[in-house]
């Protein structure tokens, strides 16, 4: 019987499902010389290179859109907590 390759592109997407390593891990999210995104180490696609200056660009805009979504949600529930039942007396 023949084995399936654990690592390769299919329609330009790497992948790769060999058994990952700590070194191969720390290497592949540390690769000085290369652009934004690089192979992932284990799985499908690519992950961000975080020896290049844009992914923590693209880190730091993702986490201020995460804290705003956030913070907007608790003022929502801070809005609908204080809008209670309101008795209305008409003389």
């Amino acid at each position: 019987m023949v084995d399936k390759p654990q690592s390769g592109t299919l329609f330009g997407i790497p992948y790769n499902f060999e058994r990952p390593s700590v070194g191969r891990l720390l290497s592949s999210y540390w690769q000085p010389g290369e652009g934004m995104l690089v192979e992932k180490p284990f799985g499908i696609g690519y992950t961000l290179n975080l020896a290049s200056w844009r992914s923590w660009v693209v880190l730091l805009v993702a986490g201020g859109l995460l804290w705003n979504e956030r913070q907007k949600a608790e003022e929502k529930e801070e809005v609908e907590a204080d809008e209670g039942p309101v008795e209305v007396i008409v003389d």
